[in-house]
């Protein structure tokens, strides 16, 4: 059977090994690693109801504009109506835009010299999948929800909640995206560029640029006409004031390590971490002084635990310690941080976070959570789907 006929709804299951999450209006989009999305009826955040799951394989990432639900699946950026959320449908593809990516327990490639996408053509050999394409492929890396880098070191995507720009009205992703929404355009960004599609017919994206940036490329933030831009050596930042033409700015420079990156006003929050195969040393959150974007500069370095993705509602910052917990600071003296930690919630997994206010929504590799963030010293828990939960 050919994965291109295989996007489809289907009856609500449970969550297994989810990854990405994003929120637009009451409804919750949770990645399925490789599998598909989870639509969650989020009107009662004390009480979630899954609506349906699209499988789409090969899926990592997720954006939503309008009644358009963009997702990655494999080689292929796939555009799903939403109008109905229990009956959502295909109506645009645009193929082969993606060239290899990695997943968590392998990876895949495109093999040029076969004429579809289907099951009989993907095998796992020493966790490595092989998905046979049509048409020409131009080179990229993609890379989608989490992800084992070449020596399997787990890394876990974190999200924090990313504004969007006008154009539609767009949901919320988080610090680890690798899918962002502004004006007309959907950009994605693989291990070494970024695709922008035009949307502005958003049913039909076509694919309308490349930009090469380099090597180890990671996650995009937008914000405020700029594209922050995290890589495994260190922050690029993009003017988008032409969202069809992104020029670099500049590029702050780390130690070799994974980093998600948040931004508040003049200042950027970037996360690094070890424990994957990103390689480095350092488990440190940076505060970085972005109000000259062609010149940042490091304020201070604060030392954290095994930091993943994180979320800032200023003066609040939500910081994901992965096994450790959720860690909240007031970021209000940037030279003080390690000084104003708020709370440390240790009873969860955390590696993906967005907040909304006075709701915190939180993912692990146990489960989804949702809290009332009114006082961030004491979060109170609304509801949790735990991973395996039977529907």
């Amino acid at each position: 059977m050919e994965l291109r006929t295989m996007v489809k709804a289907e009856s609500p299951r449970t969550l297994q090994q989810p990854g990405k999450m994003y929120v637009k209006g009451k409804y919750l989009y949770v990645n399925e690693i490789k599998k598909g999305i989870h639509i969650i009826d989020n009107g009662n955040p004390a009480s979630p109801k899954f609506v349906t799951f699209i499988n789409i394989p090969g899926n990592g990432d997720i954006a939503v504009r309008d009644n358009i639900l963009y997702a990655d699946s494999f080689s292929d950026l796939v555009s799903i109506d939403i109008t109905d959320p229990a009956a959502p449908k295909e109506v645009g593809r645009v193929k082969n835009v993606f060239k290899t990516g990695l997943f968590d327990g392998g990876s895949w490639a495109l093999n040029e010299t076969v004429g579809a996408i289907n099951d009989q053509s993907v095998e796992w050999v020493e966790e490595t999948v092989t998905v046979n394409c049509e048409d020409n492929i131009s080179p990229n890396w993609w890379w989608g929800g989490m992800l084992v880098f070449a020596d399997r070191a787990f890394l876990s995507n974190s999200s924090s909640a990313s504004p969007q720009s006008s154009g539609g009205t767009s949901g919320q992703a988080g610090s680890m995206a690798r899918f962002a929404l502004d004006r007309n355009f959907l950009y994605a960004v693989g291990q070494n560029q970024l695709h922008l599609f035009n949307i502005s017919k958003a049913a039909q994206p076509v694919d309308f640029a490349t930009v090469n940036l380099g090597w180890g490329i990671e996650t995009i933030f937008p914000y405020d006409n700029k594209l922050f831009i995290g890589s495994s050596t260190g922050m690029f930042i993009y003017d988008n004031t032409n969202p069809a033409e992104p020029k670099q700015l500049s590029t702050f420079q780390h130690g070799r390590a994974c980093d998600p990156v948040v931004v508040s006003g003049d200042i950027a929050y970037v996360t690094l971490r070890t424990g994957t195969a990103c390689g480095g040393g350092q488990n440190q959150l940076d505060l970085v002084d972005v109000s000259n974007p062609s010149s940042p500069q490091l304020i201070k370095s604060y030392q954290m635990e095994n930091p993943h993705g994180l979320s800032i509602d200023f003066p609040n910052l939500f910081l994901c310690e992965g096994e450790h917990g959720l860690k909240v600071f007031d970021v209000s003296d940037k030279f003080s941080v390690d000084k104003h930690q708020l709370a440390h919630f240790k009873d969860m997994h955390a590696y993906d976070v967005i907040s909304l206010g006075k709701t915190l929504l939180l993912i692990g590799d146990d489960g989804f959570y949702q809290y009332d963030a009114s006082n961030p010293k004491d979060l109170r828990l609304l509801s949790k789907i735990p991973v395996g939960k039977a529907i």
